[in-house]
C-alpha cells in the first residue's frame, strides 16, 4: 500500500523531492492530489512501511 508523506503545489518541486528520495534509496511516486482551474497539488508517495524513515529523511533533507 502507498501512503502520502508530503504534498507540493508544483510538479516541478514534486519531481525534486522524489529525485532525492530516490537518491537515498526509496521507492517514490508522484499523484496529481486535487485540481482545480490553474492549481494542482501533488501527492509524494512512499510505500507504507518506509513511510516512517521517508519522513526522517525528508526532515534530514530539509524538505518539510
Amino acid at each position: 500500500m502507498w501512503t502520502a508523506v508530503h504534498v507540493v503545489d508544483s510538479y516541478t518541486r514534486a519531481k525534486e523531492i522524489e529525485n532525492q528520495l530516490i537518491y537515498e534509496g526509496f521507492l517514490v511516486k508522484i499523484k496529481v492530489f486535487t485540481k482545480e482551474g490553474d492549481t494542482s497539488l501533488y501527492e509524494i508517495l512512499v510505500p507504507e512501511l518506509e513511510a516512517e524513515d521517508v519522513q526522517l529523511a525528508l526532515l534530514n533533507l530539509g524538505i518539510i
